[in-house]
């Protein structure tokens, strides 16, 4: 068990590492292109959830964050024992969600910098943390679809 607890120690990692780098190094709101037309870098701040939903409640985030992560752990060391890819979404998801919340805690708002356009949708701002978020519960959707397989046969 203790690999996914580094796992998620490196997503915390980079996920400030490259949130340090977008504040000290970019103005807000100043945006880069990597890929014309598709991924930009672009410096944007979120004191809300995904979409910037809920903006301003940031004890609620606080609370629901601080469940979350019991719940994940308490999860990993009850459930995850022999499940390597859901002990890895859950190391994703814990270290996305402590990723965001350092930041609610310590800046009271979330640094995100990932602008990807598809076609003409300018798809919202986001960073590591919320990467490594959607990752792993994309991996646990699969985790379930392949046990629930295992058991028709």
């Amino acid at each position: 068990m203790f690999i996914y607890y580094v796992i998620s120690i490196i997503v915390i990692l980079l996920d400030q590492v490259t949130k340090w780098l977008i504040v000290n190094n970019f103005s807000l709101y100043e945006s880069i292109p990597l890929i014309d037309g598709f991924l930009y870098i672009t410096s944007h701040r979120n004191k809300g959830a995904a979409w910037g939903i809920l903006e301003g409640q940031m004890w609620f985030f606080y609370l629901i964050t601080m469940f979350v992560i019991i719940f994940i752990v308490y999860y990993m060391q009850k459930y995850g024992k022999g499940k390597r890819l859901f002990s890895f979404a859950l190391a994703l998801i814990l270290g996305g969600a402590i990723g965001n919340f350092i930041d609610r805690l310590f800046r009271k708002e979330v640094v995100d910098f990932i602008d990807v356009y598809i076609f003409t949708y300018d798809y919202p701002i986001f960073n590591v943390a919320d990467s490594a978020l959607v990752i792993g519960v994309g991996l646990i959707i699969v985790q379930m679809i392949v046990e629930e397989k295992q058991k028709k046969r």
